[in-house]
């Protein structure tokens, strides 16, 4: 994995984190780390959707690590994760926000490639997020989808069809303050299933789409209205 440190139109530093292994294979395991110490500002995303390939049966792995001091900002904004027919992923990620930090969370996934009408008719993915703000647990939630994942998905109770789902977790002294605006920025959205809640001093934002065009095309304007600058340049190329 590389980081590179483009210029970008925003107040802090864009970087882009780049695999170059070109996607994320059966028992791969990849750990990312980062600390934003206090008074600095950082959006870190990637430059493409990153591929889960098929497995043989062993699982891969990504664990992601965040730490953001008083006074510091990281907007996490990777581009949408594409698994594959067989692919198998469990993903970790942990979060500890000071008090007085401000830490944006984006992340979205895609059931099979649409191109190819592809269907997830075996695969496995467990998606773990937990967040802690001044050392207190605030966020914590796990998602898993094992064997027949696009059969699951149909089901009402569960996604109804949809394949492209998003979560975004903003955690910030000013989180539940924003609950009414994000909800009036959202609330002429069309073509994707979406909802807004707050507490525990974070504000958490949840989009379900039945295409990744579908999702993107509501994602890219609220996150450039929400953040108040534009995304970093890799997302609109």
């Amino acid at each position: 994995m590389r980081i590179r440190l483009p210029r970008g139109a925003s107040a802090g530093l864009d970087a882009v984190l780049v695999n170059t292994a070109g996607g994320i294979a059966c028992g791969d395991r990849f750990a990312v780390e980062v600390e934003v110490q206090s008074g600095a500002m950082i959006s870190l995303v990637t430059p493409a959707a990153e591929k889960v390939y098929r497995s043989d049966g062993a699982v891969a792995e990504l664990s992601v690590n965040l730490s953001v001091r008083t006074g510091a900002r990281l907007d996490w904004l990777p581009q949408e994760t594409l698994l594959f027919d067989e692919a198998r992923l469990v993903r970790r990620l942990d979060a500890d926000v000071d008090e007085g930090a401000s830490l944006t969370l984006f992340e979205a996934v895609v059931f099979g490639r649409e191109a190819r009408e592809e269907r997830i008719e075996n695969g496995l993915f467990e998606d773990r997020w937990r967040i802690r703000h001044g050392r207190r647990l605030v966020y914590a939630d796990t998602l898993r989808l094992a064997g027949p994942v696009s059969d699951l998905l149909r089901k009402p109770s569960v996604a109804n069809g949809a394949r492209a789902f998003a979560t975004m977790v903003h955690v910030a002294p000013d989180a539940e303050e924003r609950l009414e605006s994000t909800r009036e920025l959202l609330s002429s959205v069309r073509g994707c299933e979406v909802a807004a809640s707050a507490w525990n001093g974070l504000l958490a934002v949840r989009f379900c789409a039945m295409s990744i065009q579908s999702l993107r095309s509501v994602v890219i304007p609220f996150l450039i209205a929400f953040r108040g600058e534009p995304l970093p340049r890799v997302w609109l190329s």
